[in-house]
């Protein structure tokens, strides 16, 4: 089971981003000062409500309050946390490219592994039709015999494999990996799988056990009466604590009997 010590210190990593937050973060010292909170109850004889948790659409049109007074950027990563999950989400150790395929990502994927790019394709562009930059580059990679791996929705993913076969001039190219991501309203068995959001990044992983692992180095979970909770522990601006993502989804935060690290059933 998730141990008591490991799951004290990642209770304490969250206390401490909620502390920070409350008092040096526009957007959480005025919610919270408003409407209080339950767990942990930082301002005394109020209930607030889904344990002061805020929706995801909020924080997005807050953006600006999510820095704190000190300073720092307000401009979302979704592609925060990638790297450090391709492990599990993977058979392979490392790819010499790894492309997100999703229009929400801007910023190339930091943090792989040495010897590995990334790169990011905008859905629109993996169509026979482009030749744009990041296409031919996936093309000369996988004509080189190098390794691919291409991240994103399900849909973006087919979309690419069918423009690589379209490649001129014709030539049998092996597909690249494939790993989809997944919102958290729409989570599937696998057999691999990422868990994802616009706003926050990536968030877990589905490992060969086929639960949904938490990235719990750094991202903490917790169950609201508004649905799962997320908190991003190691980025100091923007500051996102208390998300709910996907609108609000129901869930339980679990133990793997397996890995022994938390997990979550929605």
């Amino acid at each position: 089971m998730w141990n008591s010590l490991a799951s004290r210190l990642w209770r304490a990593a969250y206390l401490r981003a909620v502390s920070s937050a409350f008092a040096t973060v526009p957007l959480y010292r005025e919610t919270w000062a408003l409407h209080g909170r339950t767990d942990p109850v930082l301002v005394p004889d109020r209930t607030g409500s889904n344990g002061g948790a805020l929706a995801a659409d909020t924080v997005q049109r807050r953006l600006v309050d999510t820095a704190p007074l000190a300073g720092g950027s307000t401009e979302p990563d979704p592609a925060r946390g990638l790297a450090g999950l391709l492990t599990h989400a993977t058979q392979r150790r490392s790819h010499r490219l790894v492309v997100v395929v999703d229009a929400a990502v801007t910023r190339p994927p930091t943090g792989l592994p040495s010897g590995s790019r990334g790169c990011v394709l905008h859905p629109d562009a993996a169509t026979p039709l482009d030749d744009g930059p990041v296409l031919r580059e996936i093309v000369d990679t996988l004509r080189r015999g190098e390794r691919v791996l291409a991240v994103g929705e399900d849909k973006n993913l087919d979309a690419l494999s069918a423009a690589l076969r379209s490649a001129e001039p014709p030539t049998e190219l092996p597909p690249p990996d494939r790993v989809p991501h997944h919102r958290i309203d729409s989570l599937t068995g696998g057999p691999f799988g990422l868990l994802h959001d616009p706003l926050l990044g990536y968030l877990g992983v589905l490992r060969d056990c086929g639960r949904w692992h938490v990235d719990c180095r750094h991202v903490y979970v917790r169950e609201t009466t508004g649905g799962l909770a997320f908190t991003v522990l190691d980025r100091t601006s923007p500051r996102l604590v208390d998300v709910l993502v996907g609108g609000g989804v129901p869930g339980e935060v679990q133990a793997c009997p397996r890995h022994g690290s938390p997990v979550i059933e929605t």
